[in-house]
Formats: structure tokens, sequence, C-alpha cells
């Protein structure tokens, strides 16, 4: 197989699952890294060719991932990419048989979500005081993804008409292009009202376009994920707090905090946008604070 034949079924393969499987251009991303990743590993070690690849192959392969330290999480992704590949070969009949059909995929590493207790939350929204249109919109920001457990790429994909004061909701298109309403509380509504009113305005007449965006950069044009990053990380140094948290901390933490206060799980579910169920149950861990305070009223003998 030549170079130009294996880069046309990957290039195939990702025009059917971004078009006919519908899914996020993150998603695509990341089965072009791992295809590209296997296709550059075979090319130097195996074989020329993707109908050539055995399952002796595949162990190579795979022995090559863990001798060089990769996570079990990775790995995993990695071996659901390939045998979705293949997978799509076969019905193309491009290949006769799927090597990676046997593979057995690893068990990923569970690791607690990292989250910020309720308390490091108030003293992170203390820090806010500034009216300038980049505090305005900072506050606003924070506001909401904890307000709403909102992925970071769904807040910035917004826009103003995605937001209904008057029920309190925002409309979010999330990965695949699944729709869903999420409700969102009285302090993000207020921190969105007075952006939308004294901070976006002046931030769009920076830009030399006009954007229906929500969120802004200082340019005037739509904010991306990386900036949202940055902002969390000045955040958290304004509001002197010790742990660096990523934006989807955030997350975790609106679902954490829905979870400990006696919400149901299903609905958390529906909240977060996950297709399945032990998907969201990664946050029925509980904290410290309400392990204690559960030992503190229910063991006998835990008092004197």
């Amino acid at each position: 197989m030549e170079k130009a034949e294996g880069q046309e079924w990957m290039n195939h393969f990702l025009r059917f699952i971004q078009v006919e499987k519908n899914h996020s251009m993150h998603t695509v991303t990341n089965y072009k890294r791992d295809l590209e990743h296997f296709y550059d590993y075979m090319k130097q070690h195996l074989t020329s060719s993707f109908a050539a690849v055995s399952y002796a192959h595949v162990r190579q392969y795979l022995t090559s991932l863990f001798e060089k330290k990769y996570a079990r999480n990775t790995v995993a992704r990695k071996l659901s990419s390939l045998r979705s590949f293949y997978k799509f070969l076969l019905r193309e009949q491009l290949v006769t048989e799927n090597p990676f059909s046997m593979t057995h995929t690893p068990k990923g590493s569970t690791r607690l979500p990292n989250f910020l207790y309720e308390a490091e939350v108030e003293q992170l929204f203390s820090a806010f005081e500034g009216e300038k249109p980049l505090d305005l919109r900072n506050k606003a920001l924070l506001e909401l993804l904890y307000a709403s457990g909102l992925r970071v790429s769904e807040c910035c994909q917004l826009s103003i008409k995605d937001i209904d004061f008057s029920i309190g909701t925002v409309f979010v298109t999330g990965k695949g292009n699944k729709e869903r309403y999420v409700p969102v509380g009285s302090f993000a509504c207020d921190a969105l009202s007075m952006y939308l009113k004294s901070g976006r305005p002046k931030l769009l007449e920076k830009g030399k376009q006009q954007t229906d965006r929500l969120f802004l950069n200082y340019r005037g044009g739509p904010l991306s994920e990386r900036s949202v990053r940055t902002i969390l990380h000045q955040c958290m140094e304004k509001a002197a707090l010790r742990n660096r948290i990523r934006p989807h901390d955030l997350r975790h933490t609106f679902a954490t905090h829905l979870l400990n206060n006696g919400a149901d799980l299903r609905v958390v579910q529906e909240l977060l946008g996950h297709e399945h169920l032990s998907t969201t149950q990664v946050y029925t861990h509980v904290t410290k604070d309400r392990l204690r305070d559960v030992y503190l009223s229910h063991h006998p003998r835990a008092k004197g």
C-alpha cells in the first residue's frame, strides 16, 4: 500500500465519523491522532499496508506502548479508535479481518475527580470586585461554569440567544451535537446580566466584526478554550487558593456538590449531558466533610 492510499483510507474513515456518525471535531481530532500514531509506527516497524496488519503486529504495537509508559486509559482509547477504524475498513471490504477485534482493552485507572470544597468556591468568587469589562466577563464565566456544569467547549460556543433569563436556563449543544437545557441559578444570571449590560458591549467595540458569541476576548472576538484556562489560573491566584485547578474541575465541582446535597444521580446525568450513567457514577464519591458529618451523626460511639 502506498503512503497516499493509507492516508486516503484514514481520511475516508474520518469523514465517515464526522458526517455519518456526527462526532464532534474534538472526537474526530482524537481519532486522527490515534490513527496517525499507529500508521507511523506501522511503517517504521511492521508493514506498509493496513491490510497486512495481523494480530501479532497488534501485540507488538501494544508492547511498545507499555514500554513507553503510556497510561492505561490512553492505551484503551487508542485500541478503541483502531478497532473502530478496522471495523469500518472491513465494512468497506478494504481488509479481510479486524486484527484489533481480539485485543483485550486494559482496565483504566479510576481516580477521583478533582473538585473544590464549598468554602473554596466562596473564596474564589469573593475575589471578584472589579467593574472593568474583563472583570465582569470573568465573573460571569466562572459563575456559569459552576452553576451549570458545562464543558468549557460548550461554554465557548454559547450565543447570547442561548441564555433565557425569564426561566433561568441555558440552551447547550454538547458532544455529537446533542442538545439539552440546563438550569442556571440566580448568582450566575445576575453575573451574566451585568456582563451583557456593562461588559460585553465595550469588548465588542474592539472587535473587527460583529459576533453573537456570549463570551468575548479582550480584542472583541470569541473566547477560546485556551483563554478560559488562562483566566481560571489567574482567578485562582487572585483568590489565593493553593491548588491549581483546570476549567473541567468546575464541572467536577458542580456534580459533586449536587450529589453531596442529595440530588438524584440520573438528574445529574441529564444536566451533565452524559450518554451513560456509568460516566456520571464517578462523582458518587463523598467529600471528607460529608463523610465526617455522616459518621458523627450515625455512629453510636462517635461522640462522648
